[in-house]
């Protein structure tokens, strides 16, 4: 089962400032990257069903999903094989496209203010759905100005929205240049291929160039959190997967994911995702069998 958190390069096409696409068919996507990029996300799910996974926020949606994903905070694809019908329409642009226009146009502040909330994850509500959704389709249509104007008030009505739920309130935020992306891609990286094992912090650090206290300070200032947190929030989220899609029990999940103690597993698991793993599986087959 791949899981690849990764660095991803994203370029709008020539002549655009951010890029739009839109997926209409039925996709058997199983293998959905968890990676982050540079680049601000908008993403709107029309209907169907899909997982959620932005920083250490897990859920799934039953029917659509409007979400804002900040500048470098992880997340999965969300359209995936339990999404039966509907289409997926995903913007993305940098950070700096407006920055240096709202000290000169202070009616852009709002938008701004919307931005620097999206680095925790917003999730929008039923209201807001509804009357900004259909705009956001209608942008794979435009093109120019014209696409850029109805952008920016696609923009504008989401930052005046008071119809949010943060996801990530404690955060999880990469504070970084591009040289740090590519230091955290590494990171990422090699704990995606051996956090079925024993990770040292050594071999870790060895990766980077670095010592064990410098690479520890300064993932702790990158991510704001540890290493050791980190690496158990990503085989909590292999264990969600594999409790979603495979047959094994728990205590096989708990030693797959590269736990060695069930409780240990037990007690991370409710910590992150707010139940118990047995608790998750259940949830998660009544919303796939509505």
């Amino acid at each position: 089962m791949q899981k690849n958190p990764t660095l991803k390069k994203l370029n709008p096409g020539f002549g655009s400032s951010f890029m739009v696409r839109q997926h209409t068919e039925n996709r058997e996507i199983k293998n959905a990257l968890w990676h982050f990029h540079p680049e601000i996300e908008l993403v709107y799910v029309n209907e169907g069903k899909g997982k959620c996974h932005i920083g250490n926020h897990f859920s799934y949606f039953n029917h659509s999903q409007l979400l804002l994903i900040g500048s470098n905070l992880p997340h999965t694809g969300f359209v995936d094989r339990l999404t039966t019908r509907g289409r997926e329409t995903i913007i993305q642009f940098s950070p700096d496209l407006l920055e240096g226009l709202r000290f000169k146009i202070p009616e852009l502040d709002p938008i701004s203010k919307v931005l620097q909330r999206a680095k925790k994850g917003i999730v929008f509500g039923a209201k807001t759905k509804k009357e900004i959704g259909p705009n956001i389709e209608e942008l794979i249509e435009k093109n120019g100005f014209e696409r850029m104007l109805s952008f920016l008030e696609i923009l504008n009505h989401l930052a005046i929205s008071e119809d949010y739920t943060l996801l990530n309130v404690d955060g999880f935020v990469f504070e970084t240049s591009h040289k740090d992306n590519l230091k955290i891609d590494i990171v990422y990286k090699y704990m995606h291929k051996n956090f079925q094992k024993e990770i040292h912090l050594a071999d870790v650090a060895e990766k980077v160039s670095m010592t064990v206290p410098s690479f520890c300070r300064y993932f702790k200032k990158i991510t704001n959190k540890t290493f050791t947190e980190v690496l158990n929030e990503y085989k909590i989220v292999h264990a969600t997967k594999l409790l979603t899609e495979s047959q094994l029990n728990v205590t096989d999940i708990c030693f797959e994911c590269g736990f060695n103690s069930f409780s240990h597993f037990n007690k991370k698991f409710k910590a992150i995702t707010g139940k118990t793993a047995l608790q998750y599986r259940k949830e998660i087959k009544l919303i796939i069998s509505e």
